[in-house]
């Protein structure tokens, strides 16, 4: 009974934390945009969890035993683990920020924090997996970031300990856990400076949306330009890609998950895929073909919005041979047509399965998705006229104008893959209206 007062007490004060700081303190706009610019992202699932090959978090009391799953640290021993080599891979796939589980629904975690023994350094391994690639990032031009969860089936003051449980622990205490939360935030930001932190976990019932805010609002004194996804809130897309409520949203962009997001040029967007099936390493998971990888991220900066791609490394740190392949192909891709990805603006046509559209300057990008299609009609260009019209490593292009549009004829290419089309107007393309 006493627990359940502390518990409403604790709530009844973040409310009123939250309604102080209803106008929250934003991320400066010049810091979200030099997010947006960068587009391409890694995501690293990773922690004990890859010696059994089961997914992070979701199999602890599932697939594995809870017991055994909460053991696995005491063998987790990544001697090829090379932070150099991932933010390598990285930066050879053109992306431009690395995203890493410091600590997943599982309660792991992967830096050495005096708030907790569950962590790397009580593993055989025992060396800062966090701290090393916040390094390795910085050599590399990546900016560094960190994925932290709201929720931890692990630690005995969070009320709940699996995805499958019904009711909150009532012997469980969310204010001693909303204080470990902040002591572990404080000592990644104080450690690690991240670029971002990458919140997930918050649809729980003990965890609130005021909760939610005085989070936020303490990250914000913390590092006034760290941004936040939007999942320290309720209010997100998600799997769904649902319509959000901008008002009840904690944090400084949305986050759709394996599902490209909708146009949008007022909310900042990043969608999170898996290069397989599975987030964490699985050993021979189905993977995403290169012209799969290459549609998810035209569509994607077709919208305006980033994406995040998940890699999972194996149990003694490497990164699965063929993903490193896949990676460095789209490396090599972005390497031609990089002009039409980064440090561009979506539409002004909205994304779909046959082509996508950038734009920069006075250039419109036309991504080519569906490589068998003979021609391309767009709706005309309100305002301006295509001058020029060229293929990204390739030749020029004749192109029609009538009254049904914008004629494009397309080459037959022996490679299949999505190519980029320039088409130079006569004006500006960066103040067009959406053309739906």
């Amino acid at each position: 009974m006493i627990n359940r007062i502390k518990q409403h007490l604790v709530v009844g004060v973040l409310a009123l934390l939250a309604l102080s700081a209803a106008a929250q303190e934003k991320t400066p706009a010049a810091v979200i945009r030099d997010f947006q610019n960068r587009k391409f992202g890694m995501f690293i699932h990773w922690g004990p969890v890859s010696l059994r090959g089961t997914e992070i978090g979701w199999s602890r009391g599932d697939q594995v035993p809870a017991a055994e799953y909460d053991s696995l640290y005491k063998e987790f021993d990544p001697v090829l683990f090379d932070a150099d080599a991932i933010a390598a891979l990285a930066a050879s796939a053109g992306m431009k920020y690395l995203t890493i589980t410091a600590r997943h629904h599982d309660g792991f975690c992967l830096w050495p924090t005096a708030f907790t023994s569950y962590n790397i350094k009580n593993t055989p391994y025992k060396k800062d997996i966090v701290g090393a690639l916040a390094k390795a990032c910085r050599k590399r031009g990546l900016k560094f970031c960190i994925y932290y969860s709201v929720l931890d089936w692990y630690h005995p003051d969070y009320p709940m300990h699996s995805p499958s449980q019904k009711a909150p622990d009532t012997n469980s205490d969310m204010s001693r856990y909303v204080l470990f939360m902040k002591n572990q935030l404080k000592e990644l930001i104080t450690q690690y400076d991240p670029y971002m932190l990458w919140f997930d976990g918050a649809w729980e019932s003990p965890w609130t949306e005021a909760m939610g805010r005085d989070m936020y609002a303490y990250l914000k004194k913390l590092k006034p330009d760290v941004i936040t996804n939007n999942r320290l809130g309720k209010v997100m897309a998600g799997m769904s890609n649902e319509k959000i409520d901008l008002s009840r949203m904690v944090g400084d962009y949305d986050t759709p998950e394996q599902i490209v997001g909708k146009l949008n040029m007022e909310t900042p967007w990043e969608s999170s895929f898996t290069i397989c099936k599975q987030w964490a390493w699985k050993p021979n998971d189905p993977m995403k073909s290169l012209n799969q990888c290459l549609s998810i991220i035209a569509q994607t900066v077709g919208g305006n919005g980033n994406l995040l791609l998940n890699i999972g490394p194996m149990p003694d740190g490497r990164v699965e041979a063929r993903q490193a392949t896949r990676l460095r192909e789209i490396g090599a891709w972005l390497k031609q047509n990089g002009e039409a990805v980064y440090n561009t603006l979506g539409g002004p046509y909205e994304p779909n399965e046959v082509y996508a559209t950038t734009r920069k300057g006075n250039t419109i990008f036309l991504f080519v998705l569906k490589t068998d299609t003979a021609s391309l009609v767009l709706k005309p260009i309100p305002g301006r006229a295509v001058k020029n019209a060229s293929i990204i490593g390739g030749g020029s292009l004749t192109i029609g104008v009538n009254g049904a549009g914008i004629a494009v004829p397309l080459p037959d290419r022996t490679d299949r893959l999505p190519y980029v089309i320039r088409l130079e107007l006569d004006g500006s393309a960066e103040n067009l209206p959406l053309i739906p």
